[in-house]
């Protein structure tokens, strides 16, 4: 199917940095669609607040993957050097004097 041209209207809300209005963004639904496929995540406002992002599956993807990484604190729990006992007493540094 061919894909229809945008008008001038239309386009401006494309290359205006994936933002949209939210009245425009129903409007052009599959166009918001398609610029979050190929440009990156879609800006939807309402009143001029951000509301929502649109993003692609593959985007949407990629970044639930990052939620499944172990936190810091899981991985040094399960390390073989989780035993470790540290001293309570630490080193001073001291301090110097400087001009700027």
């Amino acid at each position: 199917m061919p894909r229809r041209s945008l008008s001038e209207s239309e386009s401006s809300y494309a290359s205006s940095g994936g933002r949209w209005k939210l009245q425009d963004a129903k409007a052009q639904f599959s166009e918001v669609v398609r610029a979050a496929q190929s440009d990156g995540p879609q800006h939807v406002t309402v009143h001029g607040k951000e509301a929502v992002v649109v993003l692609s599956a593959a985007e949407y993807s990629r970044l639930s993957a990052l939620d499944d990484r172990p936190t810091l604190h899981a991985l040094l729990s399960q390390s073989p050097l989780r035993d470790l006992e540290f001293g309570e007493e630490g080193v001073r540094s001291p301090i110097r004097d400087f001009t700027l």
